[in-house]
């Protein structure tokens, strides 16, 4: 029964407050986004962008062990078709300096014959190696999907009232397939060709070790190459990641948005807003196009330009006769050498792949070390508390024990809140907004936890009771519930996920609502697409108070539970609410004095504190703060 302004007698201009407030909060985050997104691409002051990080890298590819045994058979592929080319390459001065120098062309047909089927086994490891790595990245991206969407079940509700849900959801796609790239294609192709440079190497020092030594002395210019690019390229990756998930977040915000933006005709002012943001995502984008367009012919270039360099030392070794090579090996060398220098240029470009995946990596790790106030059996962090027990034979007592709350430091919301709510009981809870109505409410449902004081149910502290068996005697009707996309018998199972199809209707029929729920356009099987749309909002609060029902829980919660509904049916729903309330301890925050009226305890909230409690009428007579309530919402 908290005071509610004179404009909620007309629920559309309550509406359209409402929506200009959800407006400028958009407005103002698109503007936030937009300011980090330019003090990120400036970088961090005094912080230089890290590069390749092994730590990183070598968590990363912890979870390939995931994959089992065939993990092995693919690094046997990878070592084989990193010798395969090489060993080729040699065959051919084998062939050269023998069978045709000599002119034996019956040699020369069985040397070819047998270079014919080594080269087809090379083709049939290359299938095996492509197709274990898509396998094990495959495997690797499902069990870290799975590991992340495991760990934000059990994250608490904190967690989600300061992470973007759009950010959320680019941890679990775009970063993911990031990860996946850089296992399935980065990880291997890059081994493959270091391979294929150290073994080419090693067969070009066996052919001539002044000449590769003269190889060798041209290295530092790659490497002075690589150190140049490298920081850039790394950092443009991680800001355009982070860029990515910020457009991600906007563009699921504006979504949810939609019908207060078109409400208000925002299209333009919006649309310019999200414009700003995706063209810095763009110049994100095309930094690292820039870098890597540098990049990589630069590597080319050099390579182009040590192969001449080898000609004319190749060549004027071939003339030398204190340098002589046969023309075989020479041909063989400039081979090895084309094998040895090709992997440069695939390395550069798997390069700025592996620190695309580092940095979705680097994320999703984020997430994942992000510990949650309890784990998912309910269990408090703190080593010191006893073992978990489930709530067995609840009998519904409820008791709060100088509970203090603050959701930000400093800024306390509940403060010594005392009261106890015996099995049966109503207890309704009434003040003005912010008085700390729902956050009552959220620390009973071990959404958060108290930063003071106990909660006992039965007499038992609500940190020692583990979560699920706490929330299986919990049961909630919230304003505005939630629906998921199915069909409306299947959202009122969502409260017993074993009830049968009569279980369903019976709960229905106890409510005295089964004809309105028949008379939907498909009955019990209703579509009911995302966030419940396709029902109007009665309709959505009766399938809630039938899930509710369904469940059967010693403890009912309801928060302005009624508010959404017409009158006639609240009219209706006030008789199923007597036998829905029968033997539970609920706890009601509501406006509507019908439901007060009948509370056994009434708990007057005051900017987070208790300031009267009793029933209704031995409130009323003490001509308090409930009195001044009840007389101005009596006067709306």
């Amino acid at each position: 029964m908290s005071k509610r302004p004179k404009s909620t007698d007309r629920p559309e201009l309550h509406s359209q407050t409402a929506s200009k407030i959800e407006i400028k909060n958009l407005n103002d985050q698109v503007r936030h986004d937009i300011s980090l997104s330019q003090v990120s691409r400036r970088g961090p002051a005094g912080k230089k962008p890290d590069s390749l990080n092994l730590a990183l890298f070598l968590r990363l590819f912890a979870w390939t062990r995931l994959y089992g045994p065939k993990r092995y058979w693919l690094f046997l592929c990878v070592f084989i078709r990193a010798a395969q080319l090489p060993v080729l390459a040699w065959s051919l001065s084998a062939v050269i300096n023998g069978p045709i120098a000599e002119g034996n062309m019956a040699l020369t047909l069985k040397y070819a014959a047998w270079y014919a089927v080594f080269a087809a086994f090379t083709q049939v490891v290359m299938h095996f190696r492509q197709r274990y790595a898509l396998e094990m990245g495959e495997t690797v991206v499902f069990e870290m999907r799975n590991a992340v969407f495991q760990h934000l079940m059990k994250m608490p509700m904190s967690f989600y009232n300061r992470t973007k849900h759009g950010s959320i959801l680019s941890r679990l796609t775009s970063d993911m397939e990031s990860v996946r790239q850089g296992v399935q294609s980065v990880l291997f192709i890059s081994l493959v060709q270091f391979g294929q440079m150290l073994i080419s190497g090693i067969l070009m020092a066996m052919y001539n070790w002044l000449l590769f030594l003269a190889l060798l002395g041209m290295t530092p210019v790659l490497w002075l190459i690589n150190r140049y690019f490298r920081k850039r390229i790394s950092q443009s990756s991680r800001n355009l990641q982070e860029s990515f998930s910020r457009v991600t977040a906007t563009v699921a915000e504006s979504v949810r948005g939609i019908h207060v933006t078109q409400g208000f005709a925002r299209e333009e002012t919006n649309t310019g807003l999200f414009r700003r943001l995706i063209a810095d995502h763009s110049g994100y984008n095309m930094g690292l196009s820039r870098n890597i367009a540098r990049y990589l012919p630069l590597l080319e270039l050099n390579a182009q330009f040590f192969t001449a360099i080898l000609v004319v030392l190749g060549g004027y070794g071939a003339l030398t006769p204190s340098m002589h090579m046969d023309i075989g090996d020479l041909v063989t060398f400039f081979f090895l050498a084309s094998l040895f220098f090709q992997p440069i240029t695939v390395i550069g470009r798997q390069f700025t792949s592996a620190l695309a995946a580092l940095a979705g990596a680097e994320r999703v790790f984020r997430l994942l070390d992000q510990k949650p106030d309890w784990d998912e059996s309910g269990k408090d962090r703190d080593p010191d508390l006893p073992p978990e027990v489930p709530l067995r034979e609840f009998s519904g007592k409820v008791e709060f024990q100088n509970i203090s709350f603050h959701y930000e430091p400093e800024k306390p919301v509940l403060k010594e809140i005392n009261f106890v709510a015996n099995p049966g009981q109503m207890i309704a809870l009434v003040g003005h907004t912010g008085s700390g109505k729902s956050t009552i409410i959220n620390l009973l449902c071990k959404f958060y936890l108290p930063t003071e004081g106990f909660i006992r149910l039965d007499g038992t502290d609500i940190r020692e009771i583990k979560t699920a068996s706490l929330r299986s005697q919990i049961g909630i009707v919230l304003q505005r519930n939630f629906l998921f996309s199915g069909t409306v018998r299947e959202n009122i199972r969502v409260g017993s996920p074993n009830a049968s199809d009569e279980d369903v209707e019976e709960a229905v029929r106890r409510l005295n609502c089964l004809d309105l729920v028949e008379n939907m356009t498909n009955g019990f099987d209703t579509v009911v697409t995302e966030r419940g749309q396709g029902l109007s909002l009665g309709q959505r609060q009766i399938v809630c108070f039938a899930r509710a029902l369904l469940a059967d829980p010693k403890i009912l919660i309801l928060d302005e539970a009624t508010s959404s509904v017409d009158t006639m049916t609240e009219a209706r729903l006030q008789s199923a609410l007597e036998t829905l309330l029968k033997g539970r301890t609920c706890f009601v925050v509501a406006h509507r004095l019908s439901t007060i009226r009948k509370a056994d305890q009434v708990l007057v909230l005051n900017q987070g504190r208790i300031v009267e409690r009793g029933d209704h009428r031995a409130l009323l007579s003490t001509n308090g703060y409930y009195t001044e309530l009840y007389r101005k919402f009596s006067e709306e």
